[in-house]
C-alpha cells in the first residue's frame, strides 16, 4: 500500500488525509534507499573531529517518496535525507489498521470471512500495531477514559464493513496480499512497493488491488490517484513481462471502486516520467536546491519549523554527494523483502 499522488505534499496523504512521513504500510524499514545520509562510517569522513556528512544520490524510488517529491522537493528532502521526525497521523494510523485487518481476513476459509469476523478482528490488530509502533500510543495520550480512542476504533470497524458492500470476500482468492515488488529499470532506477493485493484469475489475467481509506477523488484528480497503481503495474510488467489486465482503488472513505485498465503505451509513459523525476531528484542532490511548493496542505505538515515558507530554517545540507549503489542485488523481487 501506498498513498497516491493527490494530496500526497506537505504530509499530506492520497487520502487526503495527514500522514506521519512515509506510509506505515509502504515496505520494510529500510528498504527505500532513493537517498540517504551516512554519518561516522561507511562514506563518512572527519573535518577537524567533526563528522562530515555525505547525501547519496538517489537509487531508488517508491511511489510515495515520488510523489513526495513531485508536489514538494523540499518535504522529499525533510523524509529522505534530513529524516525529520513527524508525528503520528490518526487517520493514516487508521488506515494501517483497517489495511491489516482486510489482509489478515483472507487467512480465514472461504465462508468464514464476513463482516462480523473482519471487525473482531480489530482490537488484536490494533494490539499488534502498538507493538509494532509504538509511537501511535501517543495519539490518545490525552484520552485517559478512552473515548476518542473508543470512537477512532468505531470508525475503523465503519470502514471495515463498508469494504463488504464494494467486494465479496467469500468469492476471492488473492494470490498475494501485501506484496513487496522491486524492478531494476535499464537505466539503474530500482522501483520498490507493496502492493496491498494481487488477484489472479484462472485464465492468468492479474488484477492489482488498492485500499484507500479516505474518500475517492474528483475526477479531475482521478490521473494522480492512478499514479501509484500504474507504477505498480511498470514494476509487474518490467518483472513478469505481464501487463496487468487491470488496476482497482477501492475507496473504503466514500464507498467508491476505481479502475483502470492500462495498455503498455501507459506504462511507459510512467517509466518515461520516473527517470526525469529521477533525475530532478539526482540534480537536487547534488546541487543542494530542495525548492518548497506551498499548497493548502502546508497546514498539516510537521516541518513548519524548518521552511523558509514559514520563517524556518532547513538543516545544514550534508555534503558531499557519493553516487548510490545500484545493481548490488538481484534484478528484482516479488515477496518478502
Amino acid at each position: 500500500m501506498e498513498t497516491s499522488t493527490e494530496g500526497a505534499a506537505a504530509g499530506c496523504g492520497g487520502d487526503g488525509a495527514p500522514v506521519a512521513g512515509p506510509a506505515a504500510d509502504e515496505y520494510p524499514a529500510g528498504a527505500d534507499s532513493t537517498a540517504a545520509v551516512v554519518e561516522a562510517g561507511e562514506g563518512a569522513a572527519t573535518a577537524g573531529g567533526m563528522v562530515v556528512r555525505s547525501a547519496i544520490a538517489p537509487a531508488s524510488l517508491s511511489p510515495s517518496r515520488a510523489s513526495d517529491f513531485m508536489q514538494c522537493p523540499l518535504l522529499y528532502r525533510f523524509r529522505v535525507i534530513d529524516r525529520l521526525p513527524e508525528k503520528p497521523s490518526a487517520a493514516a494510523t487508521k488506515g494501517t489498521l483497517v489495511h491489516a485487518v482486510l489482509e489478515r481476513l483472507f487467512d480465514a476459509p472461504a465462508a468464514e470471512r464476513t463482516a462480523p469476523r473482519a471487525k473482531s478482528l480489530i482490537p488484536g490488530q490494533w494490539d499488534r500495531l502498538r507493538e509494532s509502533r509504538p509511537e501511535v500510543v501517543e495519539l490518545f495520550a490525552d484520552d485517559p477514559e478512552g473515548e476518542r480512542l473508543a470512537t477512532w476504533l468505531g470508525e475503523a470497524e465503519r470502514l471495515v464493513e463498508r469494504w463488504f458492500g464494494l467486494e465479496d470476500p467469500t468469492r476471492l482468492e488473492p494470490a498475494e496480499r501485501e506484496l513487496f515488488v522491486e524492478a531494476e529499470l535499464d537505466s539503474g532506477l530500482r522501483l520498490r512497493g507493496i502492493i496491498d493485493r494481487v488477484d489472479v484469475a484462472p485464465t492468468g489475467e492479474v488484477r492489482i488491488v488498492d485500499y484507500k481509506t479516505g474518500k475517492a477523488p474528483r475526477p479531475e484528480y482521478s490521473e494522480g490517484a492512478l499514479f501509484q497503481m500504474k507504477f505498480y503495474a511498470l514494476v509487474v510488467w518490467r518483472l513478469k513481462n505481464v501487463i496487468p489486465r487491470r488496476l482497482q482503488l477501492v475507496y473504503l472513505g466514500s464507498g467508491d471502486v476505481l479502475t483502470y485498465d492500462p495498455v503498455l503505451a501507459d506504462l511507459e509513459r510512467v517509466e518515461r516520467k520516473l527517470l526525469a523525476l529521477w533525475e530532478a531528484i539526482r540534480e537536487a542532490t547534488e546541487t543542494g536546491v530542495w525548492r518548497p511548493r506551498p499548497t493548502k496542505l502546508c497546514g498539516w505538515c510537521d516541518h513548519q519549523a524548518h521552511c523558509p515558507e514559514f520563517g524556518g530554517t532547513p538543516p545544514p545540507y550534508p555534503l558531499p554527494v557519493r553516487a548510490g549503489e545500484s545493481g548490488a542485488g538481484p534484478q528484482g523481487r516479488m515477496g518478502p523483502d
